[in-house]
């Protein structure tokens, strides 16, 4: 199987998962436009399997290194298998609260606050299961985010006031939702092998996990999208089904999946150089990605006052000198 062997490379990894992370929700905001967001999030789950899959039949199981991904499957034992689907049904919750957030709040705002907390626990959370890296410099990272989130907050609040009222629900959701998302990259960990090129008998490669983690996304979704449902549908949306909605939304849905699961992939490689803490950390500044994203290409703060204008920069400085700081911390 493929395996990233230098740091250098493992922190590449790091940005294409930061790069992905941050523009699948892109896919979000074109599909609902005129489509229920169930109906996307169902998709947006199929692309992250079919992705897996392609990605464990080609890089996990190409090579002389670790093992391929059909063995590697088959000698599992049932503790890895567990954790990993775990992970799958912790993320999928997370993510779909980060979801509602989106729909609430807008993606320059939704993404800061929900993946900045999930960045700031999920460091601390995988920097105890594999301690790799300068304390000192994560401490002072993690600390860069939270200030960051701090002024996405503020940039929210002077921006509604603006506009005659205040709603905390859709940043409510998403704090909910980071503190989810910050412990499902553990629940994966746990199922894999340190050391990719050698892996322990009955752990799992980065690709097996992966498959393992994509199966409890999805299979965990209808027992899930009754929250979706409740918080994100429009009124019109029980008119349509799945079968009503265009091949091209539903390839949209699926592209914003495989989007994501791209970046899974390249964080869960990186990750046996980097160590979980760092790769976990690097992948989620997302968060700076997705707020280009949401202020320069969907307007989301057009009209805003100047101070809304002040705290996102604020914010983008605090949140690029944390991630400066979590990249030295190696």
């Amino acid at each position: 199987m493929f395996i990233i062997s230098h740091y250098p490379v493992a922190v590449v990894g790091c940005f294409l998962a930061m790069l992905c992370w941050g523009s699948w929700a892109n896919t979000q905001k074109l599909a609902t436009q005129s489509v229920p967001t169930t109906i996307f999030y169902r998709d947006y789950t199929y692309g992250i399997l079919i992705l897996s899959l392609l990605v464990a039949l080609t890089l996990g199981s190409l090579g002389t290194e670790g093992r391929s991904f059909l063995t590697d499957f088959k000698q599992a034992d049932t503790g890895s298998f567990i954790y990993a689907l775990l992970g799958g049904l912790v993320f999928n919750v997370a993510n779909m609260l980060i979801v509602i957030g989106i729909e609430l709040a807008g993606l320059s705002v939704a993404m800061p606050v929900g993946i900045g907390l999930a960045l700031i626990l999920g460091v601390i959370v995988n920097y105890i299961s594999s301690p790799i890296g300068n304390i000192n410099l994560l401490s002072g990272g993690v600390f860069a985010i939270f200030l960051s989130i701090v002024f996405s907050a503020l940039a929210y609040r002077a921006k509604t006031a603006d506009e005659g009222s205040v709603s905390t629900q859709g940043l409510t959701i998403s704090l909910v939702g980071g503190f989810m998302m910050s412990f499902f990259f553990f629940f994966v960990a746990r199922a894999m092998a340190s050391d990719f090129s050698n892996p322990a008998p009955g752990l799992l490669t980065p690709y097996t996990a992966l498959v393992l983690f994509a199966v409890g996304v999805v299979a965990s979704t209808p027992l899930f999208l009754p929250i979706l449902r409740r918080y994100a549908s429009k009124p019109a949306d029980g008119e349509i089904d799945y079968g009503d909605v265009s091949r091209r939304n539903h390839q949209i849905g699926m592209l914003g999946g495989m989007i994501w699961c791209l970046g899974m992939a390249s964080s869960l490689m990186a990750s046996g150089q980097a160590g979980y803490a760092i790769s976990y950390g690097l992948g989620q500044g997302a968060t700076i990605v997705a707020v280009l994203w949401g202020v320069f290409i969907w307007k989301e703060f057009r009209g805003a006052p100047a101070m809304s204008g002040r705290y996102l920069t604020l914010m983008g400085v605090c949140y690029l000198l944390g991630l400066t700081l979590i990249i030295y911390a190696r």
